[in-house]
């Protein structure tokens, strides 16, 4: 019994010696660190919460090796780092740089690490479909767990099963109502359809169809080789009708531009496509400009630096940032599945 009041009173010594009380000495709060992968995005989230930006360095020596320095300390606090996989050259280099990021954090006694990825890097190798071919979602997985990473948020994941690859908490959030206030706003819903470019997106756009009150049709594509469409099948009717095609990501758009050639052949009368991953790599560009596409619609998850007068951009960052904020006063996520708040 003396040994509890000992250690009590050296317990109110230590309070008084440093002005707080319990309470103060345990709260927390947010440090927004931010990779060279997305500084629009990450500027956009520290506005939206009224939270500067961290200073943080990160350089590439001569011989490529990446190092990091963050310019303040974050002993003990709710740390979040927003780093996309994006960059057709880059894009390994911005995956070293924010586990590089996040064991940097670690170190340095950060209470709890989040990495934010609006869009998770090797998404689309998340299975085994062939012999011999590696799982690069689950390795990917992996290093972030073993760079100290305690949670995940991300958006539109290409298959939901990829959060059963971690043994931490993983919050993947969705455009889609986002993109619904656009549509309300921008799109003739009366006369419009549906469309899942291939059959990995039928459950997405049945559930958006439900919620919408609309019919959906669906394409069958087949592929001699990845990022080659050879042939496409439609199952359903679109004449005469606004068909709004919806996809998670569109790379290199041969997909979204045979979809559209597909169903105009079928009698529809005009095409737009909806992705929240507007990745457009390789000749991309070129695709869209010579295409029969009337908008194309993506989210600012990655940035987009094509000037075309057929690309649209729908702001995600007041999603993440409410994710961001209701993560740290340990407050429920579900709302933002199916509602965005206000821009």
């Amino acid at each position: 019994m003396p040994e509890n009041l000992g250690l009590t009173k050296v317990t109110k010594q230590t309070e008084l010696m440093s002005g707080k009380d319990s309470s103060e000495m345990t709260s927390n709060s947010i440090k927004l660190l931010a990779g060279n992968s997305h500084p629009e995005l990450a500027e956009l989230i520290s506005k939206r919460l009224g939270i500067p930006l961290c200073k943080v360095g990160v350089y590439q020596y001569s011989n490529k090796e990446t190092s990091v320095t963050i310019g303040e300390s974050i002993r003990d606090e709710d740390v979040y780092i927003i780093q996309t996989g994006i960059g057709q050259e880059e894009i390994n280099d911005f995956l070293m740089e924010l586990l590089i990021l996040i064991h940097a954090c670690k170190t340095a006694s950060a209470r709890r690490i989040t990495a934010v990825i609006p869009n998770f890097p090797y998404a689309r190798q998340d299975r085994k479909d062939k012999s011999r071919a590696p799982i690069t979602a689950k390795l990917v997985a992996n290093l972030l767990e073993t760079a100290g990473c305690d949670n995940v948020i991300t958006m539109d994941l290409h298959a939901s099963q990829i959060q059963g690859f971690f043994h931490i908490p993983v919050d993947n959030l969705y455009a889609e109502p986002s993109f619904l206030n656009y549509m309300k706003l921008k799109v003739d819903l009366d006369n419009a359809i549906l469309v899942s470019p291939d059959a990995g997106g039928a459950k997405r756009v049945a559930s958006l169809a439900d919620k919408m009150d609309l019919n959906f049709a669906l394409i069958h594509k087949e592929r001699q080789k990845a990022n080659e469409v050879s042939r496409m099948v439609l199952v359903g009717d679109v004449t005469g009708k606004t068909c709004l095609l919806i996809d998670d990501m569109a790379d290199t758009c041969g997909t979204l531009v045979k979809a559209c050639d597909t169903l105009l052949e079928h009698g529809a009368k005009e095409v737009l496509a909806i992705v929240t991953h507007g990745i457009f790599s390789g000749d991309a560009r070129e695709k869209l400009s010579n295409s029969r596409l009337t908008k194309i619609v993506c989210s600012n998850t990655v940035p987009v630096e094509l000037d075309l007068p057929v690309v649209d951009q729908v702001d995600i960052s007041p999603t993440l940032a409410e994710a961001i904020r209701r993560l740290h006063n340990g407050e429920s996520v579900s709302y933002l599945f199916n509602y965005a708040p206000p821009v």
